[in-house]
This record gives structure tokens, sequence and C-alpha cells, in this order.
């Protein structure tokens, strides 16, 4: 992207990030932004920091310290470059949860979204040693645990803003929502 994607400004929000925040606040009791530094934030939000001093850009210290955080022994997990996953992919993805999987995970013909599901405490260890081993492959972890994929046909909801030309993109989309 070239720029700090969670900052870009989205709909009728300062960011992206602010943007996500507000609706999924409408889902959820508690929403949690994992980031490494929250002072980039301008709004009231609860935030969960990364450890500072690790210089590790993967999801992967986030989880780690989400689990670290939180009490709970599950959590919804979307990124914030998927502004487009609604009510009813999170409920598809929330009635397949199971005590008896590790996670649940939305997949589409491009593939699985690992960062797009619901994840167990039990797969703490796994990614702690991810992170000892600097191994960041989400895919490799859901495929070598027990995890439910939950097919969805419409592709576009799991868009990712990864280019620029897909920001331009859905802000167009947006406008017309």
């Amino acid at each position: 992207m070239g720029e700090d994607k969670a900052l870009l400004p989205f709909a009728d929000f300062d960011t992206l990030t602010q943007y996500q925040y507000n609706r999924l606040s409408k889902l959820f009791s508690n929403v949690y932004i994992s980031c490494k530094d929250k002072s980039k934030f301008h709004f009231p939000a609860a935030f969960i920091e990364d450890a500072k001093g690790l210089d590790i850009y993967a999801p992967t210290l986030g989880f780690v310290t989400a689990f670290k955080e939180l009490k709970e022994e599950r959590f919804f997990a979307l990124s914030v470059d998927s502004p487009f996953v609604g009510e009813d992919e999170i409920q598809k993805l929330l009635l397949s949860n199971n005590t008896n999987v590790n996670a649940v995970i939305a997949q589409t013909q491009e593939g699985m979204q690992p960062l797009c599901g619901i994840y167990s405490r039990t797969l703490l260890p796994k990614f702690e040693k991810m992170l000892d081993e600097n191994n960041h492959k989400l895919g490799l972890l859901l495929k070598n645990t027990n995890t439910t994929f939950v097919y969805f046909d419409n592709k576009n909801a799991f868009a990712n803003l990864n280019h620029p030309n897909e920001y331009q993109e859905a802000l167009k989309i947006i406008s017309h929502c």
C-alpha cells in the first residue's frame, strides 16, 4: 500500500480502523484492536498493544498478545483491511463454532482467509512456538490443527485492501452502500 492502511480514511470515518471498530461494535459486546502502538489512533477503543521492542510485523505476535491479555477461551479475529466481511459472514462462522476445534476459518474459492475466523486458546502454545521459530505462516498452522473451514461463495466479501487500486475500488463500493 505504501502507507499504514489502518490509518486510511474510509466511509465517513477518519480511519479504516475506526470504521471496522464502529461496525463490529454493533455485532460484538467486546471489540479490541490489536496494534503496535495505540497512540496513532485518535478515537476511544479497547486496544491491545504488542510487546514493545519486538520488530515483528506479523499477525502471530498479535495472536499471542491477545491470548495473554484476554480471558476468553475463543475470540473472533478480523483483519483491518477486510471491510466487506459483514454480519452474514460473521454469523455463519459463529454458527459453525465448535469447542472441539482449534479454529473456525472462512474459506473462498481463492483459499482460506486466516484473518477472518474464530481462534481457540488451545493454539497459544503453537503461536508461541511459531514466534520462537520466526515462522508466521498461519495457513500452515491451520492446516495442521483441528480447523473447521467454512466455505463462502461471495469472494468479494473477503476482499483485502493491499494495494492502492484495491483501496480506491473499496471507496467506490462503500460510497454506494
